[in-house]
């Protein structure tokens, strides 16, 4: 790289390289800003107001390598050590999948569902308590308490399964403290990661290895606790898909994160059947699903229990990508 480059010219330069060594343009685009706002330490607004300012020397070599490892078909993510998921940073390493933005709708979606199910079991609570109670008209017992006055807080239980980086984890309880929020992993390496990025965020989340709901089910480290909101993005490639992937997906991601089975759809399957074995059915179950699943994944939940409702929630690109069964 020459010297005396400015920040705009520097990016450029970048893109070019990334583009010529077969990287999407967009991608490529994409790439080099965030390879150079990591290696800068700042955010796109101050390096676009900057674009004229002269690049650091002493930032050279670190750029040079970072942008050879994207060129070579690493994932800019795993250059940089992080992503960032519903507006916070989040470690990666090899051993936990990229966070995708589409999953970040899973998150809203579960939020936003939390709230009715919450809506939805106060309202029960209330009408129980009124009769309990002999509520008048007025709304206030013969003593002259109101009903709701005794009614308990409505405090969630969330598991995680396949938590990965615990980007869904973290941030469902960063979004509602009040929830308890497990996650669980195969991966004692991708555990690691998660608890690393909890601790930074500052989110209190437990976190428990096993495979799928196994923790939860006899003989479990947490045999016999209930599990309100069930939540999960599990591995849904076919396994003969594989080797079809993008390179960087294929060559850098963790395979046990990736390989769904034959059809993609083991992990539901054995999610579906594993939830009769709780101490309790979940009111809510949410997954993630790859392409052309949704509707398979739906059939496996009302063959495994009965649900109120179940909806299938579309990502940015129109793609069916996420389902819930709702129990209220």
């Amino acid at each position: 790289m020459e010297q005396g480059r400015t920040y705009g010219e520097v990016w450029k330069a970048g893109a070019r390289r990334l583009a010529e060594a077969g990287i999407d343009d967009a991608e490529a685009e994409a790439g080099a800003e965030l390879l150079i706002l990591h290696v800068l330490g700042i955010g796109k607004a101050e390096m676009l107001r900057d674009l004229r300012e002269p690049f650091p020397e002493a930032k050279r070599q670190a750029w040079e390598t970072m942008l050879a490892r994207r060129a070579a078909g690493e994932p800019a993510q795993y250059v940089t050590g992080e992503q960032y998921f519903y507006g916070r940073r989040f470690a990666v390493t090899p051993a936990v999948l990229i966070p995708r933005p589409e999953t970040e709708l899973l998150a809203e979606a579960v939020l936003e569902e939390a709230a009715r199910l919450v809506a939805a079991r106060k309202a029960r609570l209330s009408e129980e308590l009124a009769e309990a109670a002999g509520v008048d008209g007025t709304g206030e017992s013969a003593n002259g308490m109101a009903a709701s006055d005794d009614a308990p807080k409505m405090e969630l239980r969330v598991l995680d399964v396949g938590t990965g980086s615990g980007a869904l984890a973290v941030t469902l309880k960063l979004e509602q403290p009040g929830w308890q929020v497990t996650a669980s992993d195969l991966s004692r390496e991708a555990l690691e990661v998660a608890a690393g990025n909890a601790s930074a965020l500052g989110a209190s989340v437990r976190f428990v290895q096993g495979d799928l709901l196994a923790p939860f089910l006899a003989g479990g480290a947490l045999a016999g606790e209930r599990i309100d909101i069930l939540v999960s993005n599990p591995p849904y490639i076919p396994s003969s898909d594989l080797p079809g992937l993008q390179a960087e997906v294929r060559e850098h991601e963790p395979h046990l994160a990736l390989d769904g089975g034959p059809d993609g759809l083991a992990p539901y399957r054995r999610m579906a059947e594993q939830l009769s074995g709780l101490a309790e059915l979940p009111a809510m179950v949410a997954w993630e699903v790859g392409i052309h699943q949704a509707e398979q994944a739906a059939a496996l939940l009302r063959e495994a229990a009965a649900w109120d409702e179940i909806r299938v929630v579309r990502d940015y690109a129109g793609i069916d990508r996420h389902v819930l069964a709702l129990r209220f």
